[in-house]
């Protein structure tokens, strides 16, 4: 059976390379023409030797899994594309071109297993962890439609589906791996990071030395109502967490994000942006209002645009920092896991139908 090596590090490449007797520096073309060039297939690597080529494809594999599925927004400036790899198994990544770049949102994990009960990620459960190279494949299906124009990805957000930090070792690795200059060479204060609150891995990240933003998703400024809607809240309470994000940017300097998904009738009273803003006060933080993507297994709706204003004006007048989502892709369903969950409910279907 033939071994994939899309994803490895050179290190990684080299090592494997040497039972091959292949000299060392032949791994950077390798992956010169994988990362930079976005070429798979051994046979068109021209600068190999025919013989090495043949030996390589004989032996190894690049496979960078498949987009199955790529929606594209009625302005253009929105990708959701859906990639599927070997074991049959579906994510999504997210294209954006903003004006000043072009982001990815990639996800650490197929499906989720966090529970929010807003989030079409956890309608299905969690399927599996990302490895670094699925998530390298993500963001490289992402790299071959810029590329087109002569452009690159400048930023990363790790906010797809999944807990990223329930998937530590892999999203560490896939971020040391698309930081380096022989792959996609994004910088680390351009890699942001998402999690629902698991305070050991934020702990932990904030040892890293690494210069990432890290996205803290609050959704609600009290236990009660952040347990309703997040059960991971009755684990790592709020204050909790937020002394976590509080640490964490003490120790990198960074700023937080903090996410607030706008659910109508549910978190966005006048009341409840005070008591945010009483929350987050004096706090090296950045408050991004979302208002939220109606799912239909959910039924949650979104607020009125009076209301999502009126929310953002108590925030400001209380002197945080805050921004509204512009959002992007909403006609083509770019919230987090709800193109996955068409997948699998076609996939569930066509099984049925064989099996009647």
């Amino acid at each position: 059976m033939q071994e994939n090596i899309f994803g490895l590090t050179l290190d990684e490449l080299r090592e494997k390379l040497k039972p091959m007797k292949v000299p060392s520096f032949r791994a950077a073309q390798i992956l010169e023409w994988l990362y930079q060039k976005n070429i798979y297939n051994f046979a068109e690597m021209t600068n190999l030797p025919l013989s090495l080529r043949e030996e390589l494809s004989q032996k190894l594999v690049a496979d960078s899994g498949e987009v199955v599925d790529n929606k594209v927004s009625e302005d253009g400036r929105t990708n959701k594309m859906l990639v599927r790899f070997s074991d049959k198994v579906a994510v999504e990544t997210v294209l954006m071109r903003q004006k000043y770049g072009n982001s990815i949102c990639i996800s650490s994990q197929a499906g989720c297993s966090v529970g929010c009960s807003f989030c079409a990620s956890t309608v299905k459960g969690l399927d599996r962890n990302m490895t670094k190279g699925e998530m390298l494949a993500q963001a490289m299906k992402s790299q071959e439609l810029v590329s087109k124009n002569n452009e690159r990805i400048g930023n990363i957000v790790i906010m797809g589906s999944g807990e990223p930090l329930l998937n530590y070792e892999n999203v560490l690795a896939f971020i040391r791996l698309v930081h380096e200059k022989y792959c996609m060479n994004i910088g680390y204060r351009n890699i942001t990071v998402s999690t629902s609150g698991i305070i050991p891995m934020m702990e932990k990240l904030a040892q890293e030395n690494l210069p990432i933003t890290l996205s803290l998703s609050l959704h609600a400024p009290e236990d009660k109502l952040r347990s309703e809607l997040m059960p991971v809240n009755k684990r790592y309470p709020l204050i909790d967490v937020v002394k976590a994000a509080d640490d964490y940017a003490e120790k990198t300097k960074r700023r937080v994000t903090y996410e607030y998904i706008l659910i109508n009738d549910i978190n966005d009273s006048p009341e409840q942006a005070k008591s945010l803003a009483g929350l987050l006060k004096n706090k090296l933080a950045n408050v991004n209002l979302i208002p939220i993507n109606p799912v239909v297994e959910r039924g949650f709706t979104r607020p009125s645009a009076k209301k999502i204003k009126n929310f953002w004006d108590i925030l400001q007048k209380q002197h945080i920092n805050a921004t509204i989502r512009k959002e992007m892709g909403t006609d083509i369903n770019a919230a987090c896991g709800q193109l996955r969950n068409e997948y699998l409910d076609a996939s569930s279907s066509e099984k049925t139908q064989k099996n009647g």
